[in-house]
């Protein structure tokens, strides 16, 4: 592999990840379902932000939504989201009647929360989802659906890929719902930029030599180098996440978010103007404390099954680990191989002036609850 072309895919790899890094995260929604006999009773969390895009919510144009607005759509919401959404017991189909609306705010956003009642012709052994939500215009929606029976809990994620699933009524075993949860560790970790680019500013020195050594840095320094910044991070973060997930410890959700930005800011400016001198480490376990609030929120959003309350929380943690670890693996030797070019000092300097600057906005919008980013 040439110079130029582990730079093009490392700027390739980057793009990737700063295109949505703007929007904090991608499109989900929340979808809970709660079976008893023949009745489904649902409540279905969108973001507002992509039913304004799907169905131009802000009538005026003003880039604001107001209750009013909202409030004058919900029919237009109903259609549309149940339009999309369909429930089956065996082969025969559940009609679905729309309830009221309301508003929740999530660590992303504001979000419309639409309740809804079916019936299904007969009990079964699982209900049919069938799940079309935005499949028209965004291609990497995930919903994220809990289903909850006689005091069993399962989840499952759907996507334009996966848009129907049979998911059993009975209480699913402990090793599926252990994947289940280990599943949805990966997929939040890989959505979490904030995280992400956390991680990447703390880990761009590492190849680096410092400037006092003569030697040029080795894989095998850089490597112990990124191990110890993402054993400090993990070993924080799973604690918090430990924690929050057992109902043990909580926090603002703003102020933890807010504090995540900061840490972001923080790491990137640590590449121009040193900050932390030799102890990315501990910045990344301190910070990481906060950032395994941010995993727990993301977490609570999924509900954890209470009859196998540790082993899904430890699911979900080992998913985080080994997403995090895939985003290392892919940049450890990349960066390795660049550290010498002319690229890998731009990132240094430049990319990580862009990753602060990414950062303040967060920071700014979560401190005053404003958007400034058109997402």
């Amino acid at each position: 592999m040439t110079g130029r072309t582990v730079i093009a895919f490392i700027m390739l790899a980057l793009a990737l990840v700063a295109a949505p890094a703007r929007a904090h995260k991608p499109s989900d929604s929340y979808l809970a379902l709660k079976v008893a006999g023949q009745q489904v009773d649902g409540q279905w969390d969108i973001a507002l932000r992509d039913l304004d895009f799907a169905l131009n919510l802000d009538q005026n144009g003003d880039g604001e939504l107001t209750w009013d607005e909202i409030r004058s759509q919900h029919e237009a919401i109903a259609t549309y989201a149940l339009a999309r959404l369909a429930l089956t017991s065996g082969a025969a189909l559940c009609p679905i009647v729309a309830g009221e609306q309301l508003i929740d705010n999530h660590t992303d956003g504001a979000y419309t929360v639409l309740r809804f009642r079916a019936t299904c012709p007969a009990g079964g052994a699982a209900l049919g989802v069938s799940y079309r939500l935005f499949a028209d215009l965004d291609p990497q929606h995930k919903g994220l659906v809990k289903l909850e029976h006689e005091g069993a809990t399962s989840t499952a994620i759907f996507s334009p890929e996966a848009a129907r699933k049979e998911l059993l009524l009975r209480a699913p075993g402990k090793f599926t719902q252990f994947l289940d949860y280990v599943r949805h560790g990966v997929w939040h970790i890989w959505i979490g930029f904030d995280h992400i680019l956390f991680l990447l500013a703390l880990l761009l020195p590492a190849v680096m030599a410092p400037i006092a050594m003569k030697e040029a840095q080795t894989l095998r320094a850089a490597f112990i180098d990124v191990l110890k910044v993402v054993t400090a991070f993990t070993l924080a973060h799973s604690l918090t996440l430990t924690l929050a997930g057992l109902g043990v410890l909580s926090l603002p959700s703003r102020w933890v978010e807010s504090t995540i930005a900061a840490s972001v800011l923080l790491a990137a400016v640590n590449n121009i103007v040193p900050l932390f001198r030799g102890r990315r480490p501990l910045a990344a376990f301190v910070f990481g404390l906060i950032h395994g609030f941010g995993f727990a929120g993301v977490l609570a959003d999924l509900g954890l099954p209470q009859g196998s309350l540790v082993l899904s929380l430890a699911g979900f943690n080992v998913g985080v680990e080994l997403g995090q670890l895939a985003i290392v693996a892919l940049f450890l030797p990349l960066a390795f191989l660049t550290r010498r070019t002319w690229f890998y000092r731009q990132l240094m300097t430049t990319g990580s002036v862009v990753i602060a600057l990414i950062a303040a906005v967060w920071l700014f919008e979560r401190v005053f609850d404003m958007k400034l980013l058109p997402v």
